[in-house]
């Protein structure tokens, strides 16, 4: 993970209401923390000693694993099934926050878009759920659906590749 990823998970904490985000990608894990964060069941001293905004820590704290699991299996779902002809002209829609991305708005309904869909500015594309809150995706583009580059109910971080977009059909 690089420092301007890691910059943009602290504005992230900064700018919304995420107590805490945990990341682990390999050997590497970081936990950001907003100062005022206080996880259920535990009693913290209040330290008035001048702190930057989130605390940075890389402590070896159990984290799931479950998302990079995830994460990994959809790369190489990635990279077995190629979009065939000149993707140089694609759009990539990309995830505005970190969450869990479902395709449909219950494992009862179709998926909002499928390959093959022709899509208007403003069409919902899927769902985010963050912090038990569901936020609708909405595509900022005209276009035609190429490949779907995640998985219903995968973990996704932010910025992350969602859709292709063919903007010419």
């Amino acid at each position: 993970m690089d420092i301007e990823a890691i910059k943009e998970l602290v504005e992230l904490v900064n700018t919304t209401n995420v107590g805490e985000i945990k990341i682990k990608e390999g050997d590497f894990k970081i936990s950001i923390r907003h100062k005022d964060y206080h996880p259920k069941g535990t009693v913290q001293n209040v330290v008035t000693s001048p702190q930057p905004n989130p605390i940075f820590t890389t402590a070896q704290a159990p984290v799931a694993t479950s998302a990079p699991v995830a994460i990994n299996a959809i790369e190489e779902k990635k990279e077995a099934t190629p979009v065939s002809g000149d993707s140089s002209n694609y759009i990539t829609v990309k995830s505005p926050m970190i969450g869990t991305f479902y395709r449909s708005s219950s494992p009862e309904e179709p998926p909002f878009v499928k390959v093959g869909d022709t899509i208007k500015k403003g069409d919902v594309i899927g769902i985010i759920e963050a912090m038990k809150l569901f936020n609708d995706i909405e595509s900022e583009y005209d276009g035609t659906i190429v490949k779907v580059l995640v998985d219903n109910a995968a973990s996704i971080e932010y910025d992350q590749g969602l859709f292709l977009i063919d903007p010419s059909k």
